[in-house]
């Protein structure tokens, strides 16, 4: 994309310092100043704002998601955690326990 765009006043001065203090050329300190910009607004924008526009986006066909979701949670958690935790096989201990260590 070309670009004609006037500077007067202020944003000249602004500009002309810019390209000076870094060294860059008026088209890139312009298009480095577009891309901070840019990323300084998607930032603030960012998060829930991108979030919000996926909610209730979903087309799942049944009309009480909203009200039953903790028990499909729960149902659907029960049936993975239903067995119970794995079993884990420990050494036995090289001592009776209680027995006091170091006396003969």
């Amino acid at each position: 994309m070309r670009v004609n765009a006037r500077f007067e006043g202020e944003a000249e001065q602004q500009l002309t310092y810019l390209a000076e203090a870094t060294g860059l050329g008026v088209s890139e300190v312009l298009r480095t100043s577009v891309q901070h910009y840019y990323d300084q607004l998607r930032a603030q924008r960012g998060g829930l704002t991108h979030f919000a526009a996926f909610v209730g986006a979903g087309r799942s066909g049944r009309g009480d998601v909203a009200g039953s979701y903790k028990a499909r949670l729960a149902e659907g958690w029960g049936g993975k955690h239903r067995a119970g935790p794995a079993a884990v096989h420990e050494p036995a201990t090289p001592y009776a326990a209680g027995a006091d260590k170091g006396r003969a």
